[in-house]
């Protein structure tokens, strides 16, 4: 190979990685709703987005409600009598709010009362608040479901798309969590 070729290749590529580091993710019109473990792009209009240093200075100032949107495994239904069913722990950001499974594309009235009142509880009722919405890296959920909160009138609304990956590999504190009560909850 000649240099000229070596050099072209490693201009190019040198040229690309930035561009690739950017994302080329588009943002869709309406919310996601499959391969919601996938890349993210790196802005939601209406929205502000958070690195993992904003969302610490956030949190540690406590000027903002921190929500958490993964989806929780529902407990299958049939089994036998006298099984033990122990739900997958889930580590937060602490002082989150953990409003599972509402960050789907497609959501059924009764999950999007819970997210309503959810919010709601959260931010006093004040459409001002600084809400932070996330989950894990690469995840979907939290986009849609800052997204959903902006269309309720929500006038402040971060979305931290690290969530708690990003938040763990700063080596931030992780809190056990359990999920807000739902009223259809039987657990």
């Amino acid at each position: 190979m000649s240099w000229r070729v070596a050099a072209f290749i490693l201009a190019a590529l040198a040229f690309a990685a930035p561009a690739r580091a950017q994302g080329w993710i588009v943002e869709p019109d309406g919310y996601r709703t499959e391969d919601y473990r996938s890349p993210v792009p790196e802005t939601l209009a209406g929205a502000r987005v958070l690195t993992t240093a904003e969302a610490e200075t956030i949190w540690r100032a406590k000027t903002g409600v921190f929500i958490d949107v993964l989806p929780r495994a529902p407990k299958p239904k049939g089994l036998p009598p006298g099984t033990v069913w122990r739900d997958k722990p889930r580590q937060d950001i602490p002082g989150s709010i953990w409003l599972p499974d509402t960050g789907y594309g497609i959501l059924a009235p009764a999950t999007e009362n819970y997210l309503r009142q959810g919010l709601a509880r959260a931010s006093g009722g004040n459409t001002q608040a600084l809400l932070v919405i996330y989950c894990l890296s690469d995840c979907w959920m939290s986009w849609n479901a800052a997204k959903r909160t902006l269309t309720y009138g929500y006038r402040d609304v971060a979305w931290y798309p690290e969530g708690t990956d990003g938040w763990a590999r700063a080596n931030l504190p992780l809190a056990d969590a359990q999920p807000e009560p739902r009223p259809d909850d039987e657990r």
